[in-house]
């Protein structure tokens, strides 16, 4: 499969470059093209070393007994016939869930062998992780990658001077109407593809949903085999029950009763805690809000998932005997304001946009304001931009539909808030009758354009165009 750029091209090779430069842990949910990135990355060096520990088993009895990192690439070099020497060869351990010794040997290459490149990747290493006591706390670096985010798609499907004019384009300076309404029929491809590399690539080869659609089906089977090499810990059916339960409640605070009755609530928290370090779920969590970090008030009990891919997301559906086909509709042809406000998808896809565009040296989390009680008021997303917090809510309409923002910000006296939907750039403010004629100011953000979101990096920088 060919290589499309992805926003990690730009870390990877900041790490390479860095003068001292910690073994590298590339960390995501399976398919999501992180061997890719790093064969892509090894082109940058003389030699390429990849050591696949699935299917190269005899490479782990180097492993064994004591560890000394340079007799064991030496081993390696001559087992695979790859020179391996500092600063000319990057040594990559793919699939090192495998070979929980290589994980804990990692930590000795940042002790004894410095100057060497080496990355690891893994197939739901986090499980993995979990079992061991430590695989090297302040001596690896970690990096989290993800599915194609819509610019990334946007690259991928040639249309570069699109993602051009979007970066350009704010609430100042909206989009020309024929920019707009080609970036919103893209991004309603998007929903529909979505971003596991082979679907985008099958798709821009192709434009056949239905060939795209067989791909999500073999991910999420994939998925599901997996958990079954962690049966001695945890239920790979609760695993599935749970991976499918978030599925069918997206964009609802997660009730457990309809994942299952049949078990109790502990284990299917640990079903929800492996899947998210897995990369597979994301938990937003209820919190109250009144500063940062917003993880300080966080109600860890209270909490709505993403699911890792809206591609994979219409695939469980299906597959599970419910029709997503009205779903699809609202995607393929309904109303902006029907597939913002009803679709629950475009809510889903905008929380995974902002957690997309963040740094990936860390497993960034979410939060939403919920109150309960007489009467109930929810807040989609709350994001920390220059340490205070901005409100973000996914809707279609200007005031009508977000007393909920109003009130959120008038009881935390904010005055500053994001509304994204598939409407233009712009902007408009509210004089709050109940706070003494308060100004509420809310930017417009297109949905397709959360890249240009204050609290992401600046996307020249992480994503240049060539």
């Amino acid at each position: 499969m060919e290589y499309v750029a992805r926003i990690i091209d730009y870390y990877l090779l900041q790490w390479k470059d860095a003068a001292v430069h910690k073994p590298l842990l590339l960390r995501g949910a399976r398919q999501v093209g992180k061997s890719s990135a790093v064969r892509h990355l090894g082109k940058n060096f003389q030699y390429f070393a990849e050591v696949n520990l699935e299917r190269l088993r005899g490479v782990h009895a180097f492993f064994k007994g004591d560890i000394d990192v340079h007799i064991i690439t030496t081993k390696i070099a001559h087992y695979i016939n790859v020179p391996i020497i500092p600063g000319k060869t990057l040594l990559f351990f793919d699939e090192i869930q495998e070979c929980p010794e290589a994980i804990m040997a990692l930590r000795f290459f940042k002790e004894d062998f410095p100057e060497l490149h080496v990355i690891a990747a893994g197939s739901l290493l986090e499980f993995t992780l979990e079992e061991l006591p430590t695989f090297g706390v302040g001596r690896i670096h970690s990096l989290f990658m993800y599915p194609f985010s819509f610019d990334e798609f946007l690259v991928a499907s040639g249309n570069v001077g699109l993602l051009k004019a979007k970066r350009a384009a704010s609430s100042l300076h909206p989009l020309d109407g024929p920019f707009h309404a080609k970036l919103t029929d893209l991004f309603r491809v998007y929903l529909l593809v979505g971003g596991m590399p082979e679907a985008v690539v099958t798709w821009t080869k192709t434009h056949d949903i239905s060939l795209c659609r067989q791909i999500h089906n073999d991910i999420i089977l994939t998925y599901e085999d997996d958990f079954n090499k962690y049966r001695r810990r945890i239920s790979p059916e609760l695993l599935r029950l749970s991976m499918r339960g978030v599925c069918h409640q997206i964009g609802e605070k997660l009730s457990f009763s309809q994942i299952s009755t049949e078990y109790r609530s502990a284990p299917i928290r640990s079903a929800l805690r492996l899947l998210t370090l897995a990369g597979i779920i994301t938990p937003v969590n209820a919190t109250a809000g009144n500063g940062v970090p917003l993880d300080a008030e966080a109600n860890d009990l209270v909490a709505k998932y993403l699911f890792l891919d809206p591609g994979l997301l219409l695939a469980i559906l299906h597959l599970d005997g419910n029709s997503p086909q009205e779903l699809i509709r609202l995607i393929s042809a309904g109303f902006p304001q029907d597939l913002v406000n009803k679709g629950k998808i475009a809510e889903m896809v905008a929380g995974l946009e902002i957690l997309r565009y963040k740094e990936p040296i860390q497993r960034h989390k979410l939060h939403f304001w919920l109150q309960s009680g007489g009467s109930v008021a929810e807040v989609d997303y709350l994001v920390a931009v220059d340490a205070k917090v901005v409100p973000v809510e996914v809707k279609s309409g200007t005031q009508g539909g977000m007393k909920s923002l109003w009130q959120f910000m008038r009881a935390k006296h904010l005055h500053n808030a994001v509304r994204t939907s598939l409407e233009n750039f712009g902007a408009f403010s509210h004089i709050d009758p109940l706070d003494d004629g308060a100004s509420r100011n809310v930017t417009i953000i297109p949905l397709y354009a959360l890249s240009n979101f204050p609290s992401a990096p600046t996307p020249s920088m992480v994503f240049p165009l060539i």
